[in-house]
C-alpha cells in the first residue's frame, strides 16, 4: 500500500514561526497504523522545504517537496505529482494553520484526479485489502465508511493525537526535490476588507419601522410620532419634569406601568 501525506507550511498560531499543523501530524499517525505500508512519504507544494521538515520527525520516512512560487496554485504542481505516483491513500488535513486555511485543496485535488473522497475521518484500518474508515458525523455521531482503490482521505481534530517527535528520525528522513513541475497558475486573488468591529444600534421599541425616511426623521427629531406628543415644560419644577419622564417613558414601553394599589 502506498500512502501519500499533504503537508502545509503552516505557522503557529502564538509566535508566528513555521510549524506543522497538528492534524496533519495526526494525518502521519493515521497512515503509520495503517499496517503493512510499502511506501509512506510526505507530499509539499510550496517555495521552501524547511516549514515541513518537522514531519520526518513525526514518522514520515521521507518528504518530496515540489518547487511553487509563493502565492501560486499549489494544486496542478500537487495533482501533477499525485498522478504520477497514483498512491493508494492521499491523507490530508482539515486546513492549514496560520495562513489563509481555505481548506479546498483536497477537494480540488479529488476534482482533478477524479477520485472519491472521505473527509472528517477520526480512525482508519486496512481490512482484506479495503479501507476501512470512520467518519465524524458531528455530536459523537460516527459512520463507518468501506472504500476499495485509490482514495483521498481528510482527517479530523479528534483523530488520535499525533507520534511524539524523535530527533534521529528526524535525522534519518530525506527531503527530496522534484525538479519538474506544472506551469505555475496564479492563486485567484480574494478581496478581503478589514475593518475593526463595531456594535449595531440596539433598536428602540415603539420607534418607526415603515413610512418614507421624511417620516422616520421627523419621527426621530420629535416632529411626529410618540416623541410629538409630549409636552413642552421650560424651567419646570424638578417633580414636575420627572413625572413628565416616568409618564413620557411607560408610553413608549421602556417602564412597565404602576401597579394599581390594593384595596
Amino acid at each position: 500500500m502506498k500512502i501519500a501525506v499533504l503537508l502545509s507550511a503552516g505557522l503557529h498560531p502564538v509566535s508566528g514561526a513555521p510549524a506543522l499543523p497538528r492534524i496533519e501530524a495526526q494525518a502521519i499517525r493515521m497512515a503509520a497504523g495503517l499496517g503493512e505500508v510499502s511506501d509512506l512519504f510526505g507530499l509539499h507544494a510550496g517555495p521552501d522545504a524547511a516549514a515541513v521538515a518537522e514531519a520526518l520527525g513525526q514518522g514520515l520516512p521521507r518528504i518530496e517537496h515540489v518547487a511553487v512560487a509563493a502565492g501560486d496554485d499549489p494544486v496542478p504542481a500537487l495533482a501533477a505529482r499525485l498522478a504520477a505516483c497514483a498512491p493508494d491513500i492521499v491523507l490530508a488535513g482539515r486546513r492549514s494553520q496560520g495562513g489563509e486555511e481555505s481548506g479546498l485543496v483536497p477537494y480540488a485535488l479529488a476534482r482533478a484526479l477524479s477520485l472519491p473522497l472521505v473527509s472528517d475521518v477520526v480512525a482508519a484500518a486496512a481490512e482484506d485489502g479495503a479501507l476501512r474508515l470512520d467518519q465524524s458525523l458531528g455530536r459523537g455521531a460516527l459512520r463507518r465508511v468501506r472504500v476499495q482503490g485509490p482514495v483521498v482521505v481528510t482527517c479530523h481534530p479528534d483523530a488520535p493525537a499525533p507520534l511524539a517527535y524523535a530527533y534521529g528520525r528526524a535525522r534519518r528522513g530525506t527531503v527530496a526535490a522534484l525538479a519538474t513541475a506544472p506551469a505555475a497558475i496564479p492563486a485567484p486573488a480574494v478581496a478581503v476588507e478589514e475593518r475593526p468591529y463595531r456594535r449595531r444600534p440596539k433598536v428602540v421599541r415603539g420607534a418607526p419601522t415603515g413610512g418614507s425616511a421624511a417620516e422616520r426623521l421627523k419621527a426621530a427629531t420629535g416632529e411626529s410620532g410618540a416623541a410629538a406628543s409630549g409636552r413642552l415644560l421650560i424651567q419646570p419644577d424638578p417633580a414636575d419634569a420627572a413625572r413628565e419622564i416616568l409618564a413620557y417613558l411607560r408610553q413608549i414601553g421602556v417602564l412597565a406601568a404602576p401597579a394599581a394599589p390594593k384595596t
